[in-house]
C-alpha cells in the first residue's frame, strides 16, 4: 500500500499535521484510537466518510515513519 494516496500534510490544515486527504482527520487520532482498543470497524461508523483504506494506511504511515527511530530501553 502506497499511504501517499492516502495521507497529506499541508500547513494549512490541521498545524501542518498529517491527516487522511480530503479530511481533517488526523493521523494520530486514528492511531490513538486504535491504540485504545477501537477496532477499523467501529472507526468507520464512527466517521462514516473514511474507508478502511484510509485507515491502514495510516498504519502503514506510522509504520514507515517509526522504522529509523531508535529506542531505548529502561535499565532495570
Amino acid at each position: 500500500m502506497n499511504w501517499k494516496d492516502h495521507i497529506s500534510s499541508d500547513p494549512n490544515i490541521m498545524l501542518g499535521k498529517p491527516v487522511i486527504k480530503g479530511t481533517r482527520i488526523p493521523v494520530d487520532l486514528i492511531l490513538a484510537k486504535m491504540g485504545n482498543g477501537e477496532s477499523v470497524n467501529e472507526l468507520l461508523e464512527e466517521y462514516p466518510h473514511l474507508v478502511a483504506e484510509q485507515i491502514y494506511a495510516a498504519l502503514t504511515y506510522a509504520s514507515e515513519f517509526i522504522q529509523g527511530e531508535v529506542s531505548y530501553q529502561n535499565a532495570s
